[in-house]
């Protein structure tokens, strides 16, 4: 006797299942992508910050043993008047594609000075929440721009 033949199910993934599971990635690219690129920002934002301090550090070094602060970078070991750093906190050249912060001294006296960190190339596009970092002799933190935690 001659059995019905049976129809087997085939296996594997239909275009809808394959569909669905697109759907979900593209939904958490949506909010992890701009949580990704925020959290790059502020982890470049610390490169600028920690030279800052860095050349506060040198800075008060320099005041204990002349009884002044430097009026320009160059009296504190730098090759140049503004320093450009790279996303590590490595110094490079003016014109580096690698570029985030470029720091100069401002406003010095025998007693004061006023450190800036201005944001350059992509990081001057994406950090507008704080824009340009300051650090003063007194240790006064401060930001260009609007937002709030730039420390």
């Amino acid at each position: 006797m001659m059995g019905i033949p049976t129809i087997e199910r085939q296996r594997g993934v239909t275009l809808i299942e394959l569909m669905i599971v697109v759907v979900i990635i593209a939904i958490i690219s949506a909010f992890a992508y701009p949580s990704y690129t925020q959290f790059i920002v502020r982890a470049k934002r610390t490169a600028g910050t920690s030279m800052l301090l860095q050349i506060a550090d040198r800075q008060q070094q320099f005041f204990m043993d002349n009884k002044r602060f430097a009026a320009d970078l160059t009296r504190l070991g730098y090759a140049g008047n503004t320093v450009m750093i790279d996303e590590d906190g490595a110094v490079v050249a003016d014109g580096d594609a690698d570029r985030i912060y470029n720091i100069g001294i401002t406003a010095v006296s025998v007693t004061t000075y006023t450190l800036t960190a201005a944001p350059q190339l992509v990081q001057a596009y994406k950090d507008t929440k704080c824009g340009s970092l300051t650090l003063t002799e007194a240790g006064v933190k401060g930001y260009s721009g609007s937002g709030g935690e730039c420390w």
